[in-house]
């Protein structure tokens, strides 16, 4: 009998993967890698601040120390670089955000974006739209996800069942589930907004966002290694190959690109860059967001051994390696979960 069973192919559910590895703790994962695009065109980038309040992300100085530790493991183990630690560039808009900029970073954020104020006039910034000058974020960069979801599949390739998960063929008993052949202590969800349609957790208040990203072909540009954020982001990918987002929209939630994303997308690229580019390929997603912007983690109310790992929004890559550590020193009674992810907080959505 495995420990667990999980449910679900795409960041959250490959990162308890590993987790689970690393602790000894065994499992089998169900699910289609086909069901859903959120990880695989998600640009994967983390950002200790937050720029519409000038504060430090939520648990950053605790977030960016774990994932770091995690996908560095995971760089180990696969032989492959997944991560690129980048700068965020961010250019002021007027004189009183610069201001702002150098006191926060003389005092609450000093840890995360430098105190020294830059002027774009390196070769680098050669047709970026920065009218003024511009702050770096530091401790800052993405994590390659299809790359990840990839190498992991393949490493843990004997663990995996690519097929989708059918509810109606789990058996649900105190001591232990049953789905098909498999046989397991405890079941957790990682479906992303596809637990809207979980007869057991179907009623967890997610706020899902739709996302388009464009890959473009600029060889004029030359920045590297970075992210350009003005209204939006610019990350090159290759040489001159970037990618660009991101929108937001919570009345659409196929999965298809649209005319309407394209056409916000171009507007946001051309208030960040003054050259010629080719769309490459249009792509997008859903977020699986919750209504408080925090995870959903945690115990079924009625089945002790169903559990959810979910809600982890556009932060993904800065939340799953930490709350995947706390998931399993709570599996092993080391510690509580934390209480602001706990699922608990939403039991009385559960309609009994």
């Amino acid at each position: 009998m495995k420990d667990f069973i999980i449910v679900g192919r795409g960041l959250a559910a490959h990162v308890l993967m590993h987790a689970f590895a690393e602790h000894n703790i065994s499992y089998t994962c169900i699910g289609s890698e086909q069901l859903s695009n959120c990880s695989r065109v998600a640009a994967g980038i983390w950002n200790p601040i937050v720029f519409k309040r000038s504060t430090k992300s939520w648990l950053a100085d605790a977030l960016i120390p774990s994932l770091n530790v995690f996908y560095g493991r995971c760089e180990q183990l696969f032989g492959e670089q997944i991560i690129t630690q980048r700068p965020i560039i961010k250019p002021f808009t007027e004189n009183q955000e610069q201001v702002l900029w150098y006191k926060k970073a003389k005092h609450e954020l000093q840890e995360f974006i430098s105190e020294d104020i830059f002027s774009a006039v390196s070769e680098d910034f050669v047709h970026c739209i920065v009218p003024n000058k511009y702050g770096l974020v530091k401790q800052s960069g993405n994590l390659n996800v299809p790359l990840f979801l990839d190498l992991s599949t393949a490493y843990f390739k004997d663990q995996i069942v690519n097929d989708m998960f059918d509810y109606r063929r789990l058996k649900i008993s105190t001591d232990k589930v049953v789905y098909d052949n498999v046989e397991a202590k405890q079941i957790i969800f990682c479906e992303g907004y596809r637990v809207k349609d979980n007869p057991f957790f179907g009623w967890i208040p997610l706020k899902p966002a739709k996302g388009e990203v464009l890959t473009i072909k600029a060889p004029e540009l030359k920045f590297k290694n970075a992210v350009f954020n003005k209204n939006g982001f610019l990350m090159d990918v290759e040489a001159g190959v970037y990618l660009a987002g991101a929108t937001y929209a919570w009345d659409d939630l196929s999965e298809l690109p649209t005319e309407k994303g394209l056409l916000e997308l171009n507007q946001k690229i051309k208030t960040m860059i003054d050259c010629d580019y080719d769309v490459l390929k249009h792509e997008a997603g859903i977020r699986p967001a919750s209504i408080d912007r925090r995870p959903i983690i945690g115990a079924h109310p009625n089945y002790k051994n169903l559990f959810v790992f979910n809600g982890l929004g556009t932060k993904g890559v800065m939340l799953a390696p930490y709350f995947a550590k706390n998931y399993v020193n709570f599996y092993f009674q080391k510690e509580a979960l934390n209480p602001d992810v706990d699922v608990k907080r939403f039991y009385h959505f559960y309609d009994k």
